[in-house]
């Protein structure tokens, strides 16, 4: 595994490991497995674990907590608040430092931890300004509860507004071959304040492996109620997942590690963050750092996305509600 800097010069895997699919949003969960998958990252060199008090709301921070309690000191673990589940099936978004304060309480209860390394807003709430969460976010600093603060989906404008009231370590946004949108001003951003990016879905979702046949995804899987998954772009994203496998096999690799050598390229402050709950998966994308690219490389790599353009949205608009446009 190749290393790159966090914070304070924290040395993180330059690929860490999304953990929500093991309990939340993608299928069945299979917990025998994930813990053996958890055990394999750390034999993989990968010490930087995600999840969020909402994934499996409050399951996955447990299950965490069985590999992350006896090898503490060898896991920066991320976790997130903000996220409530709602009486209808939907969910609804609270920053406030009141419910912040229930929130940390419960997931170091959950993690069985006294101090979480990076403490995420999963959200910047519309409703709280951003500098009154982040400065109720920095008292669990203070107090030892939480060593990093960072950010998820914010924009380049609260992102300065945060870091103004306290340090921000990282800002966790989406962002693929698919997806990307935090070039424009995000990226940057992040560079000029020297603030980790950590993309999360780096896969497309599972689209860029050319493994996913969408036509099999089950009735719970939380790809089925987003566009780019739909029949209508079916056509285009699997001949734009078979030729961008090709174009893997000629370079020498799967194409998840392409994917994510591409991501790794992009800028040395990118820890790109793919999920999996399977130890065969977690193998091949950790494989990517081994990957170098050159510019010959990453042309022929954008020529081939830009032949495929019609690859739907990666929300339907009633999803957007909650990504920061301010």
């Amino acid at each position: 595994m190749k290393y790159r800097t966090l914070g304070n010069n924290e040395s993180i895997s330059a690929v860490g490991l999304g953990c929500m699919s093991m309990s939340h949003a993608y299928g069945l969960p299979d917990d025998e497995e994930s813990i053996k998958t958890l055990h394999y990252a750390l034999d993989l060199g990968i010490n930087f674990w995600d999840t969020a008090d909402f994934y499996g709301f409050g399951k996955n921070e447990e299950l965490i907590s069985k590999v992350l309690v006896p090898n503490r000191d060898k896991i920066f673990i991320a976790t997130k608040f903000g996220f409530k589940a709602t009486e209808d099936g939907g969910s609804t978004f609270d920053g406030s430092p009141k419910y912040m304060r229930t929130a940390v309480e419960a997931s170091l209860n959950r993690l069985n931890i006294d101090v979480i390394d990076l403490y995420y807003a999963h959200r910047v709430d519309p409703h709280v300004p951003v500098e009154e969460m982040v400065g109720a976010m920095a008292e669990l600093v203070k107090e030892g509860k939480v060593r990093y603060l960072g950010l998820s989906e914010a924009s380049a404008n609260s992102l300065r507004k945060a870091h103004a009231v306290h340090p921000i370590a990282a800002l966790q946004s989406e962002y693929s071959l698919l997806t990307r949108d935090v070039e424009a001003e995000i990226l940057p951003t992040c560079k000029e304040l020297g603030i980790a990016f950590v993309p999360f879905s780096p896969l497309a979702r599972g689209l860029m492996t050319n493994t996913l046949n969408l036509s099999d995804l089950a009735d719970n899987d939380f790809r089925k109620t987003l566009p780019r998954y739909q029949q209508q772009y079916q056509t285009n994203n699997e001949q734009l997942a078979q030729a961008f496998a090709t174009l893997a096999a000629e370079k020498g690799c799967s194409p998840a590690q392409l994917a994510l050598a591409w991501l790794l390229a992009q800028s040395d402050n990118i820890i790109p963050i793919p999920g999996t709950k399977k130890r065969d998966k977690l193998k091949d994308n950790a494989g990517c750092v081994k990957v170098e690219l050159s510019a010959e490389d990453l042309q022929d790599i954008e020529n081939v996305v830009a032949k495929y353009p019609d690859t739907g949205d990666r929300y339907n608009e009633g999803s957007y509600k909650w990504v920061d446009k301010t």
